[in-house]
């Protein structure tokens, strides 16, 4: 009997466990089956990969509604991404049907109600990605599995246009661009419309994102089309306010672009461009990401979004009483600048080369060009204020990767955190350094958290694949998965259901952040990150004449 017992115990929990499932979902195109695994004791999940959020977009046009299917539509395959360049820029991959998300949803024994969700997007420079980001041995990079289960949260990736389909503009209404941010647009409409088929809380949610990904969550914010639809945003190494975040002379490439496919360059560019093949103006809208210390990468990004007086309708610094009510986190890795510096001044790479003094010259001379040269003298004099008569080699190398950080990423990111702060209604403000040191064997000894070194982290990779980290990294995932899904919930990252290292406290209580590592305690809340410099870049740079 006893072994009756057991199995009736057994067969009532599997019958719990077949029940934790959503099955077929409802959506406003039509009926949509996932997958369902189990992912731990009475934790299931089930998985939506490529679900249309809009129809096939028609070429420079914004996103229009799926027109929807019948039957059921079997989402168990990522979508391709947009069509793009390869990362070398040499041919194209992907498709212009491209517009589906993918959607993560957690189960314990019952089915989930009422979950906060994440809608995330990726970064690539505005010219490559895609919502599953990248594949090693069938582990992508943004699969939405471990944040979903440990924070107990929907996770949506979505896709969105780049390059040329989604940035190409001629700076009027014939090709007014920013398509790629209408697309991300319609994702967050769609989610907000459907999610509570899934289980979600159409009212609670967050859009979060890195690099490109990360400033896009920032004019999400900022424009008056997503009234009401996002209740909290995270940036990661992006804002509006970044020198590359948005082209403010778009015509002059669309120009270069119409030369190179046969387009006159007069009135009738635009129609010209619309009717020609989606891969030429692809391979045609290719960037010069050679860089050096006198024409630095950063100055080359001419696919970004524009102030379009309807996505945009003013510069994104005059827009932050959009985002009054929307709880905001932002922050950068310590050393963001040096993927770019890598390539512009190779030797900050090399231990045994020394940099030379004038490379630091050279490059503070092309960030302020349109300042002059007394510009680029004060901030040569503020940079190497600490160097005393000899600095060390690799002074130098460090100050150089600190220009471009502060410069590309962590000045911005200050800037719009305050702004956001100075125009905060309802919503409340946090800021984050992220300093774990890269994993990467080639990279220096002195070296920080480089560009998108904090992705593996926020999307669990630590527990995926635990054979290629540290205990301390799994200790660095935790706590990332714990504020971020914390603040989804309550929008504060302190309170939810997952235990924190240390309190984090808003950036207007005496101007904190919180330096994110795997050896966080309560000497991992600051203050005033970097303020000389941002003093510097915000205050005192701009109060020198502009040349042009």
């Amino acid at each position: 009997m006893a072994v009756v017992g057991i199995l009736a115990v057994l067969g009532l929990f599997m019958s719990t466990a077949s029940a934790s499932s959503l099955g077929v979902v409802y959506t406003e195109g039509g009926m949509v089956e996932g997958k369902n695994r189990n992912v731990g004791l009475f934790r299931y999940m089930d998985v939506f990969k490529g679900v249309p959020f809009a129809a096939q977009p028609v070429r420079f046009e914004k996103p229009t509604p799926h027109p929807g299917w019948t039957g059921v539509l079997k989402a168990v395959d990522f979508p391709k991404r947009c069509l793009q360049l390869n990362l070398i820029q040499s041919e194209t991959r992907g498709s212009e049907d491209c517009l589906y998300l993918n959607i993560w949803v957690p189960q314990g024994r019952s089915i989930s109600t009422g979950l906060p969700v994440m809608i995330y997007f990726f970064g690539g420079g505005y010219l490559v990605g895609g919502s599953m980001g990248a594949n090693f041995l069938n582990n992508y990079l943004y699969d939405g599995e471990e944040i979903a289960d440990r924070g107990n949260v929907i996770v949506v990736t979505v896709n969105y246009r780049v390059g040329a389909l989604g940035f190409l503009s001629t700076g009027d209404a014939d090709l007014p661009g920013n398509y790629g941010l209408w697309d991300q647009q319609a994702a967050i409409a769609w989610v907000h419309r459907n999610i509570k088929a899934f289980g979600g809380d159409p009212n609670n949610i967050t859009i979060f994102g890195e690099s490109a990904g990360a400033a896009s969550v920032s004019f999400q914010m900022l424009t008056p089309h997503n009234k009401g639809l996002i209740r909290r945003a995270i940036s990661q190494s992006g804002v509006a306010l970044c020198p590359w975040a948005v082209n403010r002379n778009p015509r002059a490439f669309a120009e270069e672009v119409a030369k190179k496919v046969g387009c006159p360059t007069d009135q009738s560019m635009g129609a010209c461009l619309k009717m020609t093949d989606s891969v030429l103006i692809t391979l045609a809208g290719t960037l010069n990401l050679h860089g050096s210390a006198t024409n630095p990468i950063v100055k080359n990004l001419a696919l970004a979004p524009v102030i379009d007086g309807d996505f945009l309708p003013a510069d994104p610094s005059t827009l932050f009483s959009n985002a009054a009510d929307v709880d905001y986190i932002g922050g950068v890795n310590d050393m963001d600048g040096h993927i770019f510096t890598g390539f512009d001044i190779p030797s900050i790479n090399q231990p045994l080369q020394p940099t030379p003094v004038e490379d630091v010259k050279n490059l503070l001379t092309a960030l302020t060009s349109d300042k002059g040269a007394a510009a680029a003298s004060a901030a040569y004099e503020q940079y190497t204020a600490n160097w005393g008569t000899s600095p060390g080699k690799n002074d130098i190398k460090k100050t150089i990767v600190d220009i471009e950080t502060d410069y590309t990423f962590l000045v911005p990111t200050q800037t719009a955190l305050y702004l956001h702060a100075q125009h905060a209604k309802t919503g409340r403000t946090y800021s984050y350094l992220f300093s774990e040191p890269s994993r990467l064997p080639a990279y220096p000894s002195w070296m920080g958290a480089d560009h998108a070194d904090d992705l593996q982290y926020v999307f669990g990779k630590p527990f995926t694949t635990p054979l290629a980290y540290m205990p301390r990294h799994r200790r660095v995932s935790k706590y990332m998965i714990a504020y971020w899904t914390n603040f989804a919930r309550s929008g504060d990252p302190n309170i939810g259901e997952s235990d924190v290292p240390v309190a984090w406290p808003k950036l207007s209580d005496g101007y904190q952040y919180a330096d994110i590592n795997s050896d966080m305690g309560k000497n991992s809340i600051k203050q005033k990150m970097r303020a000389r410099f941002v003093h510097f870049w915000s205050v005192t740079y701009m109060g020198f004449p502009s040349l042009k």
